[in-house]
């Protein structure tokens, strides 16, 4: 007997490709599970499967930065802060931080499908009661419109969030005066697209402002969070830097402060964070 749960929860991360670089993530997933029905008639309890799963995703690979370890061009080694990434495909990035900020991967690139044969498993290995076997599946939303991939770390933030390198897949919906604007929400995507969005406050070196030549401009982000100490290194050109914390609720208003100097209107501004949640904010020229 299987019994399936679509959309049982959904992931946010960040991973490394060596052709994109940094991207952020967002995936639904869907779960099955094979097993025997118990005198009740009943396989398993769908609210227990639910957190069951969770609980283990989120202990493992959500909210943390997926890397392939046989990647080209790149290395992993111990440092004091848990781990160092290097790579400089397709461009140099330095990321040091707790070891539960990553999930090392022994392949050379990442796709959905061998991700979720690896963790359907791993968990089928100590699974329920009465379940003899476990069978993921991840998918991108489906989005006909605007959409962007950014990473960012919270400092503040007591869960998770803190890491420095997890992200999100996005839509983004924009209004002036009143009337969406498809055309100004593909601009904005695109300039956002798999960019790392910067605190200002977390910038410990800019070597534009230090001398460095434009080609080879990079910043050195840091900050000590509960859960340790976290440093990134990467391009500037990389990055789009805010005055302000990078949660979605400020990245929405920057969104609209920007959106509403540059046009001269009133705008509202629906900036996802991920599949389904987000925060909405409105500014005036």
């Amino acid at each position: 007997m299987t019994l399936f749960v679509n959309d049982l929860t959904k992931l946010d991360v960040s991973l490394w490709c060596s052709q994109r670089g940094l991207i952020g993530a967002s995936w639904r997933v869907d779960a099955e599970f094979i097993g025997e029905l118990g005198e009740d008639g009943v396989l398993f309890d769908s609210d227990h499967v639910a957190s069951w799963i969770q609980s283990r995703l989120n202990a493992s690979m959500n909210q943390t930065l997926l890397v392939p370890t046989r990647a080209p061009q790149l290395s992993v080694q111990e440092c004091a802060e848990g781990l160092c990434v290097r790579t400089t495909l397709p461009y140099a990035m330095e990321i040091k931080a707790p070891r539960q900020a990553f999930t090392l991967l022994p392949w050379s690139g990442i796709s959905l499908e061998r991700l979720a044969a690896h963790y359907s498993e791993a968990l089928s290995r100590l699974p329920p009661p009465r379940v003899l076997g476990i069978r993921l599946s991840l998918h991108e939303e489906l989005i006909d419109e605007a959409a962007y991939t950014f990473s960012h770390g919270l400092k503040l933030h007591t869960g998770n969030d803190q890491r420095i390198a997890h992200g999100h897949r996005s839509r983004l919906h924009i209004w002036c005066n009143g009337e969406r604007q498809p055309e100004l929400e593909a601009r904005w995507a695109q300039r956002l697209n798999d960019r790392y969005l910067v605190d200002t406050a977390d910038i410990l070196e800019d070597s534009a402002k230090s001398g460095g030549k434009q080609s080879s401009d990079r910043l050195t982000l840091g900050y000590r969070a509960e859960q340790g100490r976290f440093l990134l290194r990467l391009p500037r050109e990389r990055c789009e830097i805010l005055p302000v914390s990078t949660s979605i609720e400020h990245i929405a208003a920057w969104l609209a402060d920007q959106i509403a100097r540059d046009c001269g209107q009133t705008v509202r501004v629906q900036a996802f964070e991920g599949i389904g949640k987000g925060a909405i904010a409105e500014a005036s020229a």
